[in-house]
């Protein structure tokens, strides 16, 4: 792999988990000075929320953490996008599920799931959208500790 690199998180509807990944990821990539070199985005495996912000309880439980995902319109994932990135990071199982059945036909980058990055005891990053206001700060805690252990995993890889 060169010294560039690019990754995708993907969720259900692209305004609450995903964006939030995008913008911490972000901050990790700027603070590590690597913001020339690492290309990130995301998207929604669904329709929903097309062109539309961020979920406005994402974008204040992100601000709170410095984090400023305002700018964000969500789309949609494509078959492209396996052809695109080098990372294809999928928030739960069911968005993998969902992701692997365009990977199986079309090929390219192996979609993982996001947690797998980290070392906390879950598997998936729950959607908060009908939950409560701490379901956001949980959300923003497991993507911080994953998004860093991504970093680690993508310098070494273009070390």
């Amino acid at each position: 792999m060169s010294n560039h690199a690019s990754v995708l998180f993907v969720c259900l509807g692209n305004i609450c988990r995903s964006p939030t990944a995008e913008g911490v990821f972000r901050k990790l990539v700027e603070q590590a000075g690597l913001q020339e070199q690492i290309h990130i985005d995301s998207c929604g495996t669904s329709n929903w929320h097309i062109g539309k912000g961020p979920d406005s309880r994402s974008l204040e439980a992100a601000g709170k953490r410095g984090v400023d995902i305002s700018g964000h319109k969500a789309r949609q994932f494509t078959e492209k996008d396996l052809d695109t990135f080098d990372y294809v990071v999928v928030m739960d199982r069911q968005n993998l599920a969902d992701v692997k059945d365009i990977w199986h036909q079309n090929g390219g980058t192996k979609p993982t799931l996001f947690l797998e990055y980290g070392s906390s005891e879950f598997a998936e990053v729950p959607d908060p959208y009908y939950g409560g206001e701490d379901g956001f700060e949980h959300v923003l805690d497991l993507i911080e500790e994953a998004g860093a252990g991504l970093l680690r995993s993508i310098q070494e890889v273009m070390a």
